[in-house]
């Protein structure tokens, strides 16, 4: 095709997209991009070191006695594996929720438990329930940058929450409060990743937890819990649920995807039964009902594998990235930098040193053959300049000592440029240029 019939086909399809505007609904001004989802196709380049994405590894899955069993769930009960379902979930798997979530002191009824899509779905759905327009939620600083993209898809207001290296800071959480109401504004829940922080790393304090529901309980404020991740503490310790100390005013959303296959999306929400009413009727509005098979995967796994010593096998799994990484920071990184040393979970959130802009320099990491998921992605108020978040679940231990170490170069670059020009250039990190991550 001739330059000129390119550029004819270009400026159609600019009037195509342009005709298409005046038509979203005003709600679609906060469906943005995350950043950090920019650099997906580079950052899975092999020769790329990833410490940007949540993916859990699941090579010490037992794969074959895993297809074994699918192989005779299809066999045995295909006609109501492969049929539509119930939007509440599938009996028998929410009875086995309860039971896995006994492991954190919840003591649920399964008829208060509905299956999801992931626990992504259940943040959205909750969000819809109860979310207008203008309405507030409280979140901690930094957050996860997919309970940020929903918050911002239903136009509520993020207001983020100090931590410190005790989690969620009571007196930070009762200034926000205090601010908010001055302002006339309507507080619908705090959202909270209490267990191994998605990006931080931390874990709020035992002793802080019951004072963090004291005071949402006294400003009639909601808690949404995401604890994806509470099972996997490296010395096998379990956190109290805050849905445990808290049952009539704690939504708590649980995941699959940490602990068994991210790939199956099964979620769920524990909730108190006249919210969980409104839960099923917008699963139903939005996929109908789960996969049936998935969430009977999921409940085969459950009874005929040691589930338990499977979880134990990741935490040591996980430990062994964690120490990998935590050493590669200790001897590569250039004075400045600082991180977060987390006794369980997927991450690392780490400071560069005054003047580096992670954002600005994550193009020129990748030119280094890594890549990280930079700060400012998991704010909504764009904070998060000097931070980055580092996931050691993937890779192996060789590979991210390896990646650190190529971060630590970038870094010592970055800071010689700094020096020697005062600021860098930022270069916009999208197009078919820019690595993007797996944000789960």
């Amino acid at each position: 095709m001739s330059d000129h019939g390119s550029q004819e086909v270009e400026n159609t399809h600019e009037r195509v997209l342009d005709a298409h505007l005046d038509r979203y609904a005003q709600r679609t001004a906060g469906m943005t991009a995350s950043e950090v989802r920019a650099l997906f196709a580079v950052a899975n380049r092999p020769e790329v070191v990833s410490l940007a994405g949540g993916m859990p590894n699941l090579a010490a899955l037992p794969l074959d006695s895993l297809a074994d069993e699918i192989s005779r769930l299809i066999v045995e009960e295909g006609q109501q594996a492969l049929q539509y379902g119930s939007a509440h979930g599938v009996p028998r798997l929410r009875e086995q929720i309860c039971e896995v979530m006994q492991l954190e002191g919840i003591s649920a009824h399964a008829d208060d438990v509905m299956v999801t899509v992931g626990s992504q779905m259940a943040l959205d759905m909750v969000t819809r329930i109860f979310c207008d327009p203008g309405d507030v939620v409280l979140a901690e600083g930094p957050s996860y940058v997919g309970a940020l993209g929903s918050f911002s898809a239903y136009q509520a207001e993020v207001v983020h929450v100090a931590m410190d290296d005790e989690g969620l800071n009571p007196d930070g959480l009762r200034e926000a409060i205090s601010k908010v109401r001055s302002a006339g504004k309507n507080i619908k829940f705090l959202y909270t990743i209490p267990n191994f922080h998605n990006p931080a790393g931390i874990t709020l304090a035992v002793h802080r937890r019951a004072e963090i529901l004291e005071i949402c309980r006294h400003h009639g404020i909601l808690v949404l819990e995401d604890n994806p991740y509470g099972l996997l503490g490296f010395d096998g310790q379990t956190y109290p649920a805050l849905r445990s100390q808290d049952p009539d005013n704690v939504v708590y959303l649980g995941s699959f995807s940490k602990v068994f296959a991210s790939g199956l999306r099964v979620g769920w929400v524990l909730a108190p039964h006249a919210v969980r009413e409104k839960l099923v009727l917008a699963a139903e509005s939005a996929t109908l009902c789960p996969p049936t098979l998935n969430q009977m995967i999921v409940s085969r796994y459950l009874e005929t594998h040691d589930w338990k010593g499977q979880i134990k096998t990741y935490q040591e799994q996980y430990r062994q990235r964690r120490d990998a990484m935590l050493g590669a920071l200790e001897q590569h990184m250039p004075p400045g930098c600082d991180w977060t040393r987390p006794d369980g979970g997927f991450m690392v959130w780490m400071t560069a040193p005054e003047g580096v802009d992670t954002k600005a320099m994550l193009p020129r990491a990748v030119t280094q053959r890594v890549a990280y998921a930079s700060g400012t992605g998991f704010y909504a108020d764009g904070l998060g300049s000097r931070q980055m978040r580092l996931s050691f679940c993937y890779p192996t231990p060789e590979r991210i000592q390896e990646g650190v170490r190529r971060l630590a170069n970038t870094i010592t670059d970055e800071l010689d440029l700094v020096r020697t020009f005062g600021s860098v250039p930022q270069r916009p990190v999208s197009g078919p240029d820019a690595p993007s991550v797996d944000t789960a």
